[in-house]
């Protein structure tokens, strides 16, 4: 049975490792930081897991936050402007959203009790030959750290030069959930997006906001770091921005009440997005595979990053079993395998933090008055691939139109 050494303990990483575990393939995680560390630090991002991911994680026997119990239903749309746009859409199959400061520690020891070795050093790239040389083959599933280099970036248009969207990602008490159950997705032309995802941490079910704020647009305050900063004047400022930009998600917000969940559960970020190489040789012979955010790094506009990366890992896991070796020729057929879901997560979500085109505008009209295409649309953030083959071009959004007699 082949070896498999993986770098990362974000979802990528820790999926791949219990896929390789379920067919008793060898495999070492290496980390910088202790799974347990995680639990106790600062909030990493706002994350929702849609229903193939669950699907995997029940598959995996590490379902420990069912769906149809801790999960929700449906997207509610704002769309701002001069005639704002109100609208629903329902999945087929409920998505749902845990904090990753519950959620990897604890697939980190399921990965742990199912014989599967974790390594707490820090892999940088002098390290590369040593490591690499212990597996047959060293899947890279970090793409923050040391190694963020070892993948050259590929010309692509869902690689740009700068973020497109100044983060501020926080837990909160104080907001009503929708009826029914479901994430908001506001839109607020020229300033950003609000995300609002119903959310399960260690304070309980509590109310992710994810502001998404365009450089110059008038919300780039919320998103500027300050340690020193008054909490109340940071709420005012929130507050503000929800009342004036983002109307329905402030109506459902207590203010005496609003506040986050702790002292580290807000944080503050910007995210470059990039497609990087699948995959690169290393001295001695073998390869190195990108996975997760080593191989695409997505602004969360669209949510698609964790459920990316596990399907990534499945693609990796099963080519693993059923592979000769582990060459240039294996790392080729990965790549083709994931390219259509993996890409188009990232293409798409990439549209998505662009000046809408017109061809988005007349979508996001169109399923204001038709049920059937924003269903379609939104049971799509489950099927990335299928969504770019929608958005993609004026004439594919025209043709979907046409299908829900909406042209």
């Amino acid at each position: 049975m082949p070896d498999i050494g993986i770098v990362g303990t974000g979802v990528a990483g820790l999926h791949l490792g219990l896929l390789l575990r379920e067919q008793d393939i060898d495999a070492t995680i290496y980390t910088d930081r202790a799974p347990e560390a995680a639990a106790n630090g600062r909030l990493p991002a706002t994350v929702a897991h849609h229903a193939p991911t669950l699907m995997r994680e029940a598959a995996l026997g590490v379902q420990r936050w069912p769906g149809d119990t801790y999960g929700y239903g449906c997207h509610h749309h704002y769309v701002g402007g001069p005639t704002p746009l109100i609208f629903r859409g329902d999945f087929r199959a409920p998505s749902r959203a845990v904090d990753h400061r519950l959620y990897l520690p604890a697939l980190a020891g399921d990965f742990q009790e199912r014989g599967g070795d974790v390594v707490v050093r820090q892999v940088a790239p002098a390290d590369l030959e040593h490591v690499a040389a212990r597996h047959d083959l060293l899947v890279v599933a970090s793409g923050r750290g040391p190694l963020a280099g070892l993948f050259p970036t590929v010309a692509d248009s869902a690689t740009v030069e700068a973020p497109r969207r100044l983060l501020c990602a926080g837990l909160y008490h104080g907001v009503a959930p929708t009826a029914p159950k479901g994430v908001t997705l506001s839109i607020a032309p020229g300033r950003g997006e609000v995300i609002e995802i119903p959310l399960y941490s260690g304070a309980g079910h509590v109310t992710a906001l994810l502001f998404e704020c365009v450089p110059g647009g008038g919300a780039d305050a919320l998103c500027a770091a300050d340690a020193g900063e008054d909490q109340q004047r940071f709420l005012r400022a929130l507050l503000d921005e929800l009342a004036h930009h983002h109307p329905t998600v402030f109506e459902r917000v207590a203010p005496a009440d609003f506040g986050p969940t702790g002292p580290l559960d807000v944080v503050r970020t910007a995210i470059t997005p990039t497609v990087r190489a699948d995959h690169t040789p290393l001295p001695g012979g073998r390869h190195a595979l990108a996975l997760g955010d080593a191989h695409t790094t997505l602004d969360p506009i669209v949510g698609q990053g964790a459920n990316s990366a596990s399907y990534s890992a499945q693609i990796v896991a099963d080519a693993i079993a059923e592979d000769l070796a582990f060459d240039e020729l294996f790392c080729r057929r990965v790549a083709r395998r994931r390219a259509e879901f993996v890409l188009g997560a990232a293409r798409w979500s990439e549209l998505m933090t662009r000046p809408p085109a017109e061809h988005i505008l007349r979508l996001l009209g169109a399923m204001s008055a038709h049920q059937s295409a924003a269903d379609e649309f939104t049971d799509n953030f489950a099927h990335p691939d299928r969504q770019w083959r929608i958005v993609a071009t004026a004439q594919r959004t025209q043709e979907f139109l046409r299908r829900h007699g909406a042209a």
